[in-house]
Parts: C-alpha cells; sequence; structure tokens
C-alpha cells in the first residue's frame, strides 16, 4: 500500500515537471496523475476548462494520455458508475459539442414546518414543501415551452393560409401583455374581505368569457390593459364586475337565496348610484364613467340565465348614458398609436359600435353612430371590430346600414318600391366585401386555432346573417321562399368550420344564430346544426345573450311553426315575440 502510493506521488511530480517544460505548446490544462489511463476517450467535463489541477485535461503532448480519437462516440457518463469515473461530472452547457449528451440533474425537496406558540402551548403547525433543481438550461436553449409559449404556439397557430392578408387591423394596447402573473400578485385591488371571492370568481370564470375573439388575437390583452386596471382605480367598475360575478354565481350554481341575491342587488345599486353621481359631475373622470357603464352593458351578455326576475336598468338606458359620454369626449374619430406605430380606434369605441349596431337590430332603430360608420366605410378606415368580435368592419359597417333601412321600414317612411331598390343596392355592397380566401376549418390537423382562419369563417357566417336579414326586409319575404332556404343552408354549411362547444366560439355568434335560426323552416339542415351545438355546449347554452337567444328562437320557432300550419302566411319576426314577452334582450 506504501509503495502504491509512494508511486502516485511520483507520477504526480512527473507530471508537473512535463506540463512546465511545455509552456505555450500546450492546448490545454493537464490531466491528473489520478486519473485511469482507460478514461482518455471519456467525454470532456466541465473540469477540462476548470482551473483546478486535479481534473484538468491533457495536451496533445502529454505523455500520460494517448491521442484523442474524435471519431469514435465518446463514453456516456454513468453517474452510478463512481469509483470507475472518481471526478468526472456533467458536461459544460457552454460547449455545443457536448449538447447532445444526456445529463442527470438531481433535486432536493426541502420540507419546512412552523409551528405556533400560544402561552408556551402548541396550537397550529403549518409544513410546506419546495424542490431544489440543479438543471439549468443553457443559455438560448428552452427544452420546454413555457405555457405562454405553448398556448401561442400551439393553440393560436398562425399558417400562411393568409400570408396574402394584412395583419390584424387593430391593436387597442400600446405594449404587449405581460407575461401572466398569479392574479394576486398582477395588480392590488382594495375590496373588502366579504367581497373578495366575488372579485376572484369574476378574473378567473367571468373575465374568460366575455372576448373569446380577442383573446385568441390578443392573448391576455384585455385582461392586462383594461380590465384590471379598471378594476383597481374605478370603483364604479369594481361594483359593476362583483355584481356580475355575483350574477354567474347564481346561475350557474342554480343558487335560490337571499345572500347571493343580496350580494347582486347591493353591488349593482352602488354602482348606478355612483354613475349618476359621476355624471352629474363636471369633474368627474369621464374614461372612469364610460368604462363602468359599458360594463353595464356588456358584461350581462356573457352571464346571467334568460329568466332572471331581479330589477335592473335596460340596456338601452345605459348606452344613452355611454353615447352621450363618446361624444363628450369626442370618441368617434379618435385614434391612438399602438406599438406597432399604427393608428387604431380606441377600445371604448369599438365597443361602443358592437352594441350600437347590433343592438339597433334589437330595437328597431338605427344605430346612433350610423353616419359615423358611414364616413368610416367610405375612408376604409377600421372600427377594430374584427379584432374584438371577429367580424370584418366592412361588414359590420353594411349591418349598420340595413338597420337603417329596417328603422325607415318600421316608421313606415319609406315605399315596398324603395324597398326592393334599396335591398338590391345593399346587396350589391355585401357583395364588395367578399374575398376570395375560402372557407375552411379554423382547427389546423394538430388542433390549433388559426385566428385568420377563424376570423374570416366568422365574417361569412355575419355576412350571411346580413343577406338574410336584409331579405327578410323585402315585402311578404317568407322563409319558404327558394333565396331564403338557400342562405340558410349555406350558414348551416359555414358554422361547421367554426369550433363549438365549451372552448368554441359559439357564444360569438349569437346576432347571425338569431336571424339564421328565426328564418329557417322545419327541418333545415341549420336547425341541425343549432341544436348540435346547443347540445355540445351543454348548461352554458343557458347562460347569457347565448341562453336569452335561445330561449327567444324557441318560441319563435314555436309561433312560427304553427302559424304555418295554420296557414297564416308571413313567419313570426323575432322582434315581434320580443315585444310579446316583454323580454329587452342584448343578443350580440
Amino acid at each position: 500500500m506504501k509503495e502504491h502510493i509512494k508511486n502516485i506521488i511520483k507520477r504526480t511530480k512527473t507530471t508537473e515537471k512535463v506540463a512546465q517544460q511545455s509552456g505555450t505548446g500546450m492546448q490545454g490544462h493537464q490531466m491528473g496523475a489520478d486519473t485511469p489511463p482507460g478514461l482518455s476517450h471519456s467525454l470532456p467535463t466541465s473540469a477540462s476548462y476548470s482551473v483546478t489541477p486535479r481534473t484538468c485535461a491533457p495536451s496533445v503532448t502529454s505523455p500520460d494520455s494517448p491521442y484523442q480519437d474524435f471519431n469514435q462516440p465518446p463514453q456516456i457518463y454513468n453517474p452510478t458508475d463512481y469509483y470507475g469515473q472518481p471526478h468526472i461530472v456533467s458536461p459544460p452547457y457552454d460547449d455545443p459539442y457536448y449538447h447532445q449528451y444526456p445529463q442527470t440533474p438531481y433535486e432536493v425537496d426541502i420540507k419546512t414546518t412552523r409551528q405556533m406558540y400560544v402561552d408556551d402551548v402548541p396550537t397550529r403547525k403549518d409544513s410546506s414543501t419546495s424542490t431544489f433543481s440543479t438543471f439549468h438550461p443553457p443559455p438560448g436553449v428552452n427544452p420546454f415551452a413555457s405555457e405562454e409559449d405553448w398556448l401561442n404556439e400551439g393553440i393560436f397557430e398562425n399558417t400562411d393560409v393568409f400570408s396574402g392578408e394584412q395583419e390584424p387591423e387593430a391593436d387597442f394596447f400600446s405594449h404587449a401583455p405581460p407575461p401572466p402573473l398569479p392574479f394576486s400578485q398582477s395588480v392590488h385591488i382594495e375590496v373588502e374581505d366579504f367581497d373578495r371571492p366575488l372579485l376572484d370568481h369574476f378574473v378567473d370564470n367571468v373575465l374568460r368569457l366575455t372576448l373569446p375573439i380577442l383573446e385568441v388575437n390578443r392573448p391576455g390583452s384585455a385582461r392586462s390593459s383594461v380590465v384590471l386596471p379598471a378594476l383597481s382605480n374605478n370603483k364604479c367598475y369594481l361594483h359593476c364586475c362583483l355584481s356580475m360575478a355575483a350574477l354567474h354565481l347564481k346561475s350557474t350554481q342554480r343558487r335560490q337565496d337571499e345572500t347571493i341575491d343580496g350580494d347582486i342587488m347591493r353591488h349593482r345599486v352602488e354602482c348606478v348610484q355612483a354613475l349618476s353621481a359621476a355624471l352629474n359631475d363636471v369633474n368627474a373622470d369621464k374614461q372612469q364613467v364610460l368604462d363602468a357603464t359599458l360594463g353595464l352593458i356588456f358584461f350581462p351578455t356573457s352571464v346571467g340565465s334568460a329568466d332572471n326576475e331581479l330589477p335592473d336598468i335596460p340596456w338601452h338606458a345605459h348606452f344613452e348614458a355611454a353615447s352621450s359620454l363618446v361624444r363628450k369626449m369626442q370618441l368617434q374619430h379618435a385614434m391612438e398609436d399602438s406599438h406597432g406605430g399604427k393608428a387604431v380606434p380606441h377600445f371604448n369605441m369599438s365597443l361602443t359600435s358592437w352594441i350600437d349596431i347590433l343592438g339597433a337590430t334589437m330595437m328597431g332603430r338605427a344605430p346612433l353612430f350610423a353616419d359615423t360608420y358611414r364616413e368610416k366605410n367610405e375612408a376604409r378606415t377600421s372600427a377594430g371590430l374584427g379584432d374584438l368580435m371577429g367580424c370584418d368592419d366592412r361588414v359590420m359597417y353594411m349591418i349598420s346600414e340595413i338597420a337603417c333601412l329596417d328603422a325607415l321600414i318600421e316608421n313606415d317612411a319609406i315605399s315596398g318600391l324603395q324597398v326592393c331598390e334599396l335591398v338590391g343596392s345593399l346587396g350589391l355592397h355585401l357583395d364588395a366585401t367578399e374575398t376570395r380566401v375560402p372557407v375552411e376549418h379554423a382547427l389546423s390537423s394538430t388542433g390549433a386555432i388559426n385566428p385568420k382562419q377563424l376570423s374570416h369563417n366568422i365574417t361569412a357566417v355575419f355576412r350571411l346573417a346580413a343577406r338574410i336579414y336584409l331579405c327578410g326586409l323585402v315585402p311578404n319575404a317568407d322563409r319558404r321562399q327558394e333565396s331564403m332556404t338557400t342562405l340558410v343552408d349555406r350558414m348551416a354549411v359555414v358554422l361547421e368550420n367554426i369550433p363549438s362547444g365549451s372552448d368554441g366560439f359559439d357564444r360569438s355568434l349569437v346576432w347571425p344564430f338569431l336571424i339564421g335560426g328565426a328564418m329557417s323552416a322545419p327541418g333545415s339542415r341549420l336547425r341541425e346544426v343549432l341544436e348540435e351545438r346547443m347540445a355540445v355546449l351543454g348548461e352554458h347554452s343557458d347562460f347569457g345573450s347565448f341562453g336569452r337567444m335561445v330561449r327567444l328562437l324557441r318560441e319563435v320557432w314555436q309561433q312560427s311553426d304553427e302559424a304555418e300550419l295554420a296557414d297564416k302566411g308571413q313567419s313570426v319576426h323575432w322582434r315581434d315575440v320580443m315585444k310579446q314577452k316583454g323580454w329587452d334582450y342584448l343578443l350580440i
């Protein structure tokens, strides 16, 4: 044993002497004397780049190691073979040559225990476990995509099908959304402890229902740039959202108790009272007032059952206040700079336009900003509706024009001949919005959503609904007419290319479903498609605008089918049914 130790010491001194004589001829650090010769073909390690003498690699002139043949496959490091490779560690990440070889990191679980004492008596004991890992990816190399990247690249896939088209028209937000954070860390919101569950429920369960198309086009933008900032600094908006959270809880959990009704009404009343005071205050922040007012109009389209009997202010009363604020703030033509340097419409104005155009069809009147949409259409400027709700601006502008014609008919301000002439003219304008892009399924073969294809398909559905709406204005229009059945059947075909179910986009198609469904005859393919999509949506088909649309549509079908059987002539108009039932719905 002593002789063995002496030999090792002797060899070490000889190696050091050779290293000193080698000088600049060395290409690396010398190998330790106790390195077994058989390891000369093993994988170079982080020690080869270290200043530690023991694990230095030999130079090409070292007499203690043969020439390294890089054509031979290197031996794989075995972490369990400790005695065979006493000081070889995993390869460094900074040398790309070794990225192909496996390495085995280790993890350590650390358990922390805390105990509380009161008067030296243990009362509570908490423990938590955390994991420490030695694995760190190399710079610029991430073996696993982050959740956000996976969502953007996997679900929201963007293919080349639309390479000739422009990018989305509008970016309402001046900066890209930040990485997602836990809600409690992303923004500070002052709220009473007993209201905290409502706030969390709104952010976790209600918010995701509100703008599905915008979420596909710009994930997280509405949440980070609009909703959360408003929750943190706008008490009116906060009360509005808490009321919506309570309403969502009541409907989804089928609760019929005074507590949940009290939460709904308490926050609803506080919001309305604060808004009333702000509207009469010349120094009030108009932006905050508009945010809250639009929230009272828009959020109920995503929550609540169709038979909610709690007292509330009609949506169109809120909208008159909102439109007044829009005019005072002069948002109709206001444009903002996006992070791409492109001028885009104000988010609230885009939301206002969406409500105004489709809401006008509910009321049988012209949109309040119809002149603005006409000017934008002539100037070919965007209202931001494509990104917000999926339908191209030009088609929405045409729906506004059709609503104006509808209002003239409702007021008996136009003759039947003039109606036919204007219907033909508007039909030609709708033709001009057609594109050559084919309607294909919005899901790729991998199950990823193509945002541009989705918007194209949604636009196609809205365009068909606009044609059905327009043709329905012709005197003596009937659902059994060949032109009408053709349009209705075409809508059924296009709908097959839009994802359905709770993770689909049926709740973004409430207005087309209403317009097309109301003109569908018994046994039509569209009725079958609507019934199938309602079934796939499950209990979610009972809530928000979708649930109200289903309720109205079933009543329209019943009355129209009965009238047809009795040979009473024309189909029943859905707006007449709403008036009969006293339903004041905003179906968008």
